[in-house]
């Protein structure tokens, strides 16, 4: 009776133990992802702007106060003035993102998959990503003129560079043990492109996409201070010309929250994607 009361004990005290061991393992990991959880720090950094503004610490004509600047960007959206900017911002960011997306993917996969592309592509793309994009400018304007075309080619620049870099890289870290098994298997190349390239260089690509999608952003702000005559750039640069810090400050909001609806939506489609990897984020 004895005996059976002792084994008893020993099997309620091993589920208990491993119990303990699971929990503390899980504690290494960085939790249940929260909702929204990326809105927390623009919401605080919200909080302090506005209670340092209603305490008087921050000069006005310097850096006005949250509903200043709402109030602002409210009578530029009833005039006009702001969806028309917004649009063209728009049209340009999307246009140079989708010739340097296209771009960056077929020069990577042409230099991954090839040993002739990559000694003809990836040393020039390189070479590109030592000059500073924005120094090419004067150069582009005399070949491109002033108009959009120069802008929409800085743009795609500026994107194609890093989606290239982290495709490449994540296909050159494709481990060949994976080759191997394909031409053992007698994969053709289109499978072998579907089948182990593609999953093998989502990750990298994402990790590009985002950075390309920032980047987009980045230059437009700049280059729609080059002679343009509408955009949100140019808004912000005649709101300096006249002292306008809060037209200053509604650019920049529309800028900050494009660009992490942006990087948000990429996220979200690198999730659904890549659900079938278990990371740390997931």
């Amino acid at each position: 009776m004895s005996a059976v009361t002792t084994t008893e004990a020993a099997v309620t005290v091993a589920p208990a133990r491993d119990t303990s061991q699971v929990r503390r393992r899980r504690r290494l990991s960085p939790g249940r992802r929260l909702p929204a959880a990326r809105l927390a720090g623009p919401v605080l950094l919200l909080a302090l702007w506005a209670a340092a503004s209603a305490a008087g610490q921050l000069d006005p004509a310097a850096i006005p106060a949250p509903w200043t600047v709402v109030k602002t960007g409210a009578h530029l959206w009833t005039d006009g003035t702001l969806p028309t900017d917004i649009l063209t911002s728009l049209q340009r960011a999307a246009t140079g993102f989708v010739i340097g997306l296209v771009a960056g993917v077929v020069l990577a996969l042409a230099s991954g998959l090839s040993r002739t592309g990559e000694a003809l592509i990836d040393g020039t793309v390189n070479l590109n990503r030592a000059i500073p994009t924005l120094g090419l400018i004067p150069l582009f304007i005399l070949w491109l003129g002033i108009g959009e075309t120069f802008k929409v080619a800085i743009i795609a620049i500026v994107v194609y560079i890093p989606i290239y870099l982290n495709t490449h890289a994540a296909l050159s870290g494709i481990d060949h043990r994976f080759v191997e098994l394909a031409e053992v298997q007698g994969l053709s190349r289109f499978a072998f492109v579907r089948q182990i390239v593609v999953p093998g260089a989502l990750p990298g690509f994402f990790v590009g996409l985002r950075l390309g999608v920032t980047g987009s952003w980045l230059g437009l702000v700049v280059l729609e201070q080059i002679n343009a005559t509408s955009g949100l750039g140019y808004m912000m640069f005649q709101a300096q010309n006249y002292g306008q810090s809060d037209v200053i400050l509604v650019g920049l909001v529309v800028y900050g929250v494009f660009g992490l609806v942006s990087d948000s939506a990429v996220r979200l489609v690198e999730r659904r994607v890549l659900s079938w990897r278990r990371t740390l984020s997931s």
